[in-house]
């Protein structure tokens, strides 16, 4: 009987052992750094760039002895994670390796020149939320476009989209709302990892140039996976997407959130995940959101006060959401009916009667093009919006599926 269950154990400890998702850096490492073996390497990384035992990818590769790391570069929130959003990021030098730290998040987004000035190959390792207006993946796609103007190498660590693989959402953006939040002409959220979105923003000429590029695939990630299903631990992406969780309600007030009318729980200890004002009734908007069935989505009331950023110190009233179904919720058009239903409880409230008008233009951005605000406007309504919002999904799923690397 001992004999059998320790034969059963071992069988549970080796499928639990295989099912577990290898990052590109692990691969990389287990290849002996082959690809980066005799180059002087550049790595764009943050804190996120780690193993599965959490030791950072500068660590592995300054201490690679056939690696020769000689610079970093950092993206917004910097190279070690200590910027708050949107603050510029200075040129520094790396305390623990000496190393000097590039800031693409500062003077300039794109490396120039002198930055890559003896690099042969720039190596790409940070964690995505797999949103579009995050803006590691426009870093991402500005340094290959250097790294073809400089005749350098570029390679993607790949890690996983924790939105999974299988959900799209949200329209093309636009060319005059082409931005930093919105770099590409991509949905909001595209259903690829980055290793993936990097081979077809090579292929399909969605750059200036295109790059020598190399994706190090990962191992047993599958598109159908959450961010649980990896069995890898969470590190903070940047100050607001601080769980593992983060990643799931950024898209779903990330783009209400622009206009500063609501706090979206970003100062507090939720963020993206409550929708709250002085003004609001809970207990009302709760009932109001939950009539709607909307699937995969819960509604409860709940009252907070901000520590800082939207209706500072103030006591709020809203609704935290709740996920209850993950695969079956559409994430994106949440705040959407919550803006709906704002509208029908407090007419004089009007989102964007009341909102910063100076917003306009961020809120235009992320959401990759003006005709979501115009036409929401004209009805207060989700119906509205719903068919442009929805318009490109099929395409786009159809052109992404060619670049797909993982089932």
């Amino acid at each position: 009987m001992k004999k059998l269950t320790l034969f059963l154990s071992i069988i549970l400890t080796l499928s639990l052992s295989a099912a577990k998702v290898q990052t590109g850096i692990e691969i990389l490492r287990k290849q002996n750094f082959k690809i980066l073996e005799g180059k002087n390497v550049g790595l764009i990384t943050n804190p996120t760039g780690v193993d599965s035992k959490m030791k950072p990818t500068i660590d592995i590769l300054f201490e690679a002895p056939n690696v020769k790391l000689v610079a970093l570069f950092g993206p917004e929130h910097g190279v070690r994670g200590d910027a708050y959003a949107g603050d510029k990021v200075d040129n520094v030098t790396d305390a623990k390796t000496g190393l000097p730290v590039y800031s693409l998040y500062g003077k300039t987004r794109k490396p120039t020149p002198d930055m890559l000035k003896g690099i042969d190959v720039l190596v790409y390792d940070i964690q995505d939320n797999g949103c579009r207006s995050y803006t590691y993946i426009s870093t991402m796609g500005l340094a290959m476009e250097a790294a073809s103007e400089n005749n350098i190498a570029f390679v993607v660590l790949d890690r996983p989209n924790p939105l999974g693989g299988l959900k799209i959402e949200g329209n093309l953006t636009e060319e005059p709302f082409i931005s930093f939040v919105s770099q590409f002409k991509i949905p909001y959220i595209y259903g690829q990892t980055c290793g993936e979105l990097a081979l077809m923003l090579n292929e399909e000429k969605m750059l200036k140039n295109k790059c020598e590029l190399t994706v190090v695939k990962m191992k047993g990630w599958q598109r159908k996976m959450t961010w649980e299903d990896t069995d890898l631990e969470w590190v903070i992406a940047s100050p607001h997407i601080p769980y593992k969780q983060s990643s799931y309600y950024y898209p779903v007030t990330g783009i209400l959130g622009e206009l500063g009318y609501l706090s979206v729980g970003v100062g507090y200890t939720l963020p993206f995940q409550i929708v709250g004002a002085p003004w609001i009734n809970a207990d009302s908007l709760a009932n109001v959101m939950n009539k709607l069935n909307l699937s995969g989505i819960t509604f409860r009331p709940i009252h907070f006060k901000p520590f800082y950023s939207v209706f500072k110190d103030e006591h709020c009233h809203g609704i935290q959401i709740h996920i209850m179904n993950y695969k079956a919720a559409n994430l994106s058009a949440v705040q959407f009916y919550i803006m709906q239903e704002l509208n029908k409880l407090y007419p004089s409230k009007s989102v964007f009667a009341n909102a910063n008008k100076d917003r306009f233009n961020m809120f235009d951005k992320v959401s990759g093009s003006d005709q979501i605000r115009l036409k929401f406007s004209e009805s207060h309504s989700f119906d509205a919006i719903n068919d442009y919002w929805y318009k490109n999904i099929e395409s786009y799923r159809k052109l992404s599926a060619k670049y797909y690397l993982y089932k």
